[in-house]
């Protein structure tokens, strides 16, 4: 079987086998773009509570949020209130997929919404006719993990580009001289090299200058991950590794801001148009961002305030 890449130290990679790290490194297992409409499985669908709903009125794809329950916060909040204005019940189909697959899924025709983390792709869907327009609908946040014994010593009053300066700094000096393992594990960062949203943000972090958490957590790795899958990890993971930095308004580097595309052709137009306009509005999908919690913490920062 091919091998896959678990970690990189500045462009040098361990590879091994993927039975050896299946269970280890927590990945989106989406179709792919070129699965074919009448095959392309729904990772769940949503009624709002409503046994009576029967037809899918509504299909988006995303991947992180869709995880967190994010998704599911969304669908069953829309399907009751358009319910309350006398529409009938119906269903949301979620279908998993990364930024790259979300995006191909549109493209495709597959869903109707995709909810998806990159300027640049997206505004090249609006500007190539596959989607009607890109509104931001909330901020995620990324956790610049790692392992306790911090060999890169990261310190609390470091930016988030200075830590990772710091891991580019303390990785090549171990490919020079490589530490005792009995002292200290080298510094190395785990890379999902996928193209989702967490990949990209890497990238973006190292040009400038979860869900590969449990593998992290297990070959002692500093890592990228979303907040929601930091809080939804077991605590033999997360009692592993140490947050050293989080995206916020002090470190908008690791800031991952979510937007929403429609397609310019959906299954029900109407529908489409009145759930875009529903996801911004301060009542709606921004009152559902607001609320939803993991763990007793809010998870997400809505897009709109006031």
């Amino acid at each position: 079987m091919a091998g896959i890449v678990i970690h990189s130290q500045l462009g040098v990679s361990l590879q091994t086998d993927s039975n050896q790290v299946q269970n280890l490194v927590l990945g989106s297992t989406g179709p792919t773009a070129s699965t074919h409409a009448s095959t392309l499985i729904p990772q769940a669908t949503y009624d709002g509570g409503y046994a009576n709903a029967k037809s899918v009125r509504l299909r988006v794809a995303n991947g992180g949020a869709g995880q967190s329950g994010l998704i599911k916060a969304f669908a069953d909040a829309f399907i009751k209130a358009q319910v309350a204005k006398g529409v009938e019940p119906f269903k949301v189909e979620w279908y998993l997929g990364d930024t790259t697959q979300s995006l191909q899924y549109l493209a495709a025709k597959y869903v109707d919404v995709a909810f998806t983390y990159n300027k640049a792709a997206e505004e090249a869907s609006v500007n190539s006719g596959v989607s009607v327009q890109r509104i931001l609908v909330f901020l995620d946040h990324f956790i610049l993990a790692g392992p306790k014994s911090n060999p890169a010593n990261l310190l609390d009053k470091d930016s988030a580009s200075d830590m990772f300066n710091k891991l580019v700094a303390s990785g090549n000096a171990d490919i020079v001289l490589p530490p005792d393992p009995a002292v200290r594990p080298p510094t190395r960062f785990l890379s999902r090299f996928d193209k989702s949203a967490t990949n990209i943000k890497e990238s973006e972090q190292f040009i400038a200058i979860g869900q590969a958490l449990q593998a992290a957590s297990v070959l002692s790795e500093y890592t990228l991950t979303d907040r929601g899958t930091w809080l939804s990890s077991p605590d033999e993971v997360t009692n592993n590794l140490k947050n050293y930095k989080t995206g916020s308004d002090k470190a908008p580097e690791l800031y991952n801001p979510c937007c929403a595309l429609d397609s310019t052709d959906p299954q029900d137009k109407d529908l489409t148009k009145t759930f875009m306009a529903w996801l911004v509005a301060l009542d709606g999908g921004q009152k559902v961002v607001r609320e939803f919690k993991k763990k007793g913490e809010i998870l997400y920062t809505p897009a709109v305030t006031k």
